[in-house]
């Protein structure tokens, strides 16, 4: 009886696991999760994640699926996002290892928050995990903000530091503004939407469907291609994520534990020196450490990032170089002095003293400028940093147009675009405006603040690897360097 009971209980428990009857089932499933099927094929199809919640994760990966929490978006654009990153297999695996440096920090303040670890993949759809990334509507770092969302969200922007660059300092600031649009809207599709286009862009998007008696969801809005496959693209990374196994990819390992800590630095260090000192080669010094438009450390309390086995013999190191009392000071340029001579007395020529503070042959600066230079270090290391640095626009100062000492707090010093706002800009446009125009029009000429022209920079190189989009965006986005630079929208 046994024998003739067998077979039946084996067919009887593959109907009921589910299991294909034969192996030819198997390319079923994953052209489904490519999403190669038939629309109503979808809703008897649903995506199972099976984690076991009873270990610790052991990868980073791992940790993230158990705190995937945001609805799931089914749709033709997702399936068409899959497809377009599964065919290119390479630069999805570069960028996950990419941005293995980053994700624990992320997730961790994630879970702290109580929020989404969908978001932990959010910077892979904006700069592909490359925090030099610098889109031609001026967006700049890991979570692509723009110079007037950075100025709202404290991030220090001048010629000597950019913290939307910084990793620390803009996963901060990023989560605060996801956090603000999401309670702002209650909807995590709607709070990326506006991440991407604008709050206010989205809010009037919503009122004109609510006007028209149609549903306010996010599907539903008219928006703009990028922002219509934004969070395609997000749900399709999140997809992936989810079961690479499906789609025959296989993730790098990125272990669950933290990879960098901060250390201070002392004022005047140089940051080939410091890489040195870490064992690392300046590439990966500055993927750690990207917010540094300058090669040396310049104010008190700046911190270094470095791997965190690492950290003791970096500190030991400093410390060595601080006690040789040789370093990077910072010169106030005095009235009538010349570059040239500041250049000649510190053993530079004057092409190296341009190249070490950002400045061209075309750049004029007057009394009261800041300049970095060496104090019986050789340079060289230095020199080779700034070629490393990102893409950004060149100073130009009138004569009469001066930068604060370093010494006096970064709040106070403004990136060309954000100059734009100061009161000697707005004073010598006003001037202009005056000598055209009648004084109603020269009085309404400072304010125009959104006549800032686009720098005209490409993005980083690693930036242009990532997938191609349209249009430029308002609010932190897409560095990609064939997007064309909208007005930002309104905060």
């Amino acid at each position: 009886m046994a024998k003739f009971f067998a077979p039946l209980l084996f067919s009887l428990s593959l109907l009921l696991s589910g299991t294909p009857a034969s192996a030819q089932e198997a390319p079923v499933a994953a052209s489904e999760a490519l999403g190669l099927h038939a629309p109503n094929e979808l809703a008897n199809e649903p995506r199972v994640l099976t984690l076991d919640l009873t270990r610790n994760p052991n990868e980073i990966w791992d940790r993230i699926r158990r705190g995937f929490s945001m609805p799931d978006l089914d749709s033709q654009l997702v399936a068409d996002q899959q497809l377009f990153y599964l065919n290119r297999p390479g630069f999805l695996k570069q960028v996950f290892a990419r941005g293995g440096r980053y994700l624990y920090y992320i997730v961790d303040e994630l879970e702290r928050r109580g929020m989404p670890t969908e978001l932990a993949l959010l910077p892979m759809v904006e700069s592909s995990y490359n925090p030099l990334a610098y889109s031609p509507a001026h967006a700049s770092g890991l979570w692509q903000f723009i110079p007037s969302t950075g100025k709202n969200y404290n991030l220090t922007q001048d010629s000597w530091i950019d913290e939307r660059r910084d990793v620390i300092a803009s996963t901060n600031a990023a989560l605060d503004y996801l956090q603000t649009i999401y309670e702002m809207h209650g909807d995590w599709h709607l709070a990326l939407a506006s991440y991407n286009w604008g709050e206010g862009a989205v809010a009037r998007a919503i009122q004109r469907n609510v006007d028209a008696g149609l549903p306010a969801e996010y599907s539903q809005l008219r928006m703009p291609d990028e922002t219509r496959n934004y969070v395609p693209k997000l749900q399709a990374i999140k997809n992936i994520v989810s079961q690479p196994e499906l789609f025959h990819f296989e993730l790098p390992y990125v272990p669950n534990e933290a990879n960098f800590v901060a250390v201070a630095a002392p004022i005047g260090t140089d940051l080939a020196a410091a890489a040195k000192l870490a064992g690392l080669s300046l590439e990966e010094f500055l993927a750690l450490n990207p917010s540094f438009n300058r090669p040396a450390v310049t104010l008190p309390g700046q911190t270094l990032i470095v791997p965190t086995e690492r950290a003791s013999h970096f500190e030991a190191g400093l410390e060595q170089l601080s006690e040789d009392g040789k370093g990077w000071r910072v010169h106030e340029l005095g009235p009538g002095e010349k570059l040239a001579a500041i250049a000649q007395r510190h053993d530079l020529t004057l092409a190296q003293l341009l190249q070490l503070n950002g400045l061209n042959a075309r750049s004029r600066v007057g009394a009261g400028y800041s300049l970095l230079v060496p104090d019986g270090v050789d340079p060289s290391g230095a020199l080779q940093v700034t070629r490393l640095l990102p893409n950004r626009p060149q100073v130009k100062l009138t004569a009469n147009t001066t930068t604060p000492v370093r010494k006096i707090p970064a709040a106070t010093a403004k990136t060309p675009v954000a100059g734009k706002n100061s009161a000697a800009a707005k004073k010598a446009v006003a001037n202009k405006s005056a000598a055209k125009k009648a004084a109603p029009a020269a009085k309404s000429a400072p304010t125009a603040k959104s006549t800032a022209k686009p720098a005209g920079k490409a993005a980083a190189p690693a930036a242009k690897t990532a997938p191609p989009q349209k249009n430029g965006k308002p609010v932190p986005g897409t560095a990609k360097t064939q997007q064309q630079p909208k007005k930002p929208a309104a905060k």
